[in-house]
């Protein structure tokens, strides 16, 4: 069998019998469909991602299938990427390098329910993770907008916040991700525990360094939640009054999204709905928390336009409202114009609603602005994911330096490494636990740009960069 990705030159028909008990896809219409995520958000990505697939998929069903699997890489030297639901947005998941792609995604058992705490395998869909939960009574902290079909493992390896951050922070808060597996790129490959702070080892490291096999994450008490949504006659009006919203001392909303009212015209099931061109504000409140949430909301200006339990959204035939918010929003304008594209921007002073205006002045109407608002470090802040109508890198570059002049941070989502977008720079301590966990550097290590210029040190002499560079 010959190389799909033209990048190998190993006997891929003999490594997939060798590869055997392990489920294997061989044929190229499906490897090259499991080489995909959502890069094609970015049209930069798109052109520098189209062409590159692996040369066949492994589906391990347990880890001593999985550990099967990356002995036989490491023995052959085999790039390897893991792939979960394939939901990244930056070519997380394909494998620019050839090779094996390992699909995690039978490897999806939920291990543990404890009382504040759900413990599951890499592969579980959070969807599922989330179904399962509702028995005690419980939740995920926090999923993203694409939970019904991104895992656990992705999510650890590649994601940050989502929908509860605000009330419980960012991923990488502490006590939200409990503990993690994760195994080792060896002639016999060992997985090893990381717990507490340790964890920020792995986590956020696109799985270039150790293979994620299970996670143990924060939950909390579920809530009887209202999906609200509020309609404003100006832009800045429903920012300030998001903003205030989410930092109410008199409600607990866990989410909070402000959406471009040009935007919200490409959420067609949400037509006869809402007051039409009307900017809008997207929320989860607790139902003892919908008199007040509302009382607010028209005191600042908003008119509440949708207040629904599940049952009554389902009726209505409306989508869950998550799907309004984060990436998703990006999703709905793609559905029916591909010119689009997306940014990420951090707010420096979440409660300046006046720079908000500013730079929406600034951009003009190529910038369609879209905030969220989550916790870090127990303060709330503010990120805009606007819809970009693209004309090229050039002219991308120019509406970042617009948004930089006004003193917003552009944390690039059209980079394919993990040093770009919110990290900037290089993490030798994921780089030092690569050197230890992946010691041939086989594991996604195309996605690092840092990783050539340390692949030749020890793991304790790539530690000690990252410790020189705290100094």
């Amino acid at each position: 069998m010959t190389s799909i990705s033209g990048k190998t030159s190993i006997d891929w028909a003999d490594f997939a019998g060798r590869l055997a008990p392990v489920d294997v896809i061989s044929e190229p219409v499906l490897v090259k469909k499991r080489s995909r995520d959502f890069f094609w958000y970015s049209p930069i990505l798109n052109e520098q991602l189209k062409r590159s697939f692996g040369d066949l998929v492994a589906l391990p069903k347990s880890r001593a299938e999985l550990a099967h699997c990356l002995s036989l890489a490491h023995e052959a030297e085999v790039p390897i990427v893991i792939r979960g639901g394939g939901t990244g947005n930056y070519g997380q998941a394909v494998p620019t390098e050839g090779g094996l792609i390992i699909d995690l995604t039978e490897m999806k058992q939920i291990l543990e329910i404890g009382e504040g705490f759900v413990r599951v395998e890499a592969g579980a869909l959070m969807k599922d993770i989330n179904d399962a939960l509702l028995a005690s009574r419980q939740e995920m902290a926090m999923f993203p907008s694409t939970k019904d079909i991104a895992t656990i493992g992705g999510f650890v390896a590649g994601g940050s916040v989502g929908i509860g951050s605000l009330a419980t922070g960012a991923l990488r808060e502490p006590g939200n991700l409990m503990s993690l597996r994760a195994m080792s790129v060896e002639a016999d490959p060992s997985e090893r525990l990381f717990t507490g702070a340790d964890v920020l080892k792995i986590h956020h490291a696109w799985g270039l360094n150790g293979v994620i096999t299970e996670v143990t994450l924060r939950t909390v008490p579920t809530e009887d939640w209202i999906a609200c949504m509020v309609t404003f006659d100006d832009y800045e009006t429903a920012y300030r009054a998001g903003y205030a919203l989410a930092c109410s001392d008199q409600i607990a909303p866990k989410l909070v999204s402000v959406v471009d009212a040009r935007i919200v015209d490409y959420f067609p099931r949400l037509k006869g709905h809402l007051r039409a061109g009307k900017e809008l504000v997207v929320s989860y409140v607790p139902k003892h928390d919908v008199e007040r949430f509302t009382s607010l909301a028209n005191g600042l200006g908003g008119h509440v336009d949708l207040a629904m339990d599940d049952a009554t959204r389902a009726a209505k035939g409306i989508p869950h409202a998550f799907e309004f918010c984060y990436n998703h929003t990006t999703l709905q304008v793609l559905k029916s114009d591909r010119s689009a594209t997306y940014q990420q921007i951090g707010v420096a002073d979440p409660a300046d609603a006046s720079a908000i205006a500013r730079v929406r002045a600034a951009l003009g109407n190529e910038v369609w602005t879209h905030h969220e608002f989550y916790r870090l470090n127990g303060e709330v802040v503010s990120i805009d994911l606007p819809i970009i109508w693209y004309r090229s890198p050039e002219r991308l570059a120019e509406l970042n330096a617009i948004y930089a002049d006004h003193g917003f941070a552009v944390y690039d989502a059209h980079l394919n490494k993990v040093e770009g977008g919110g990290l900037h720079n290089a993490d030798y301590k994921h780089l030092a636990w690569k050197k230890r966990m992946d010691p041939k550097g086989l594991l996604n290590s195309d996605k690092s740009m840092a990783w050539a210029l340390v692949k030749d040190m020890s793991a304790d002499e790539i530690e000690a960069k990252a410790v020189g560079d705290q100094k």
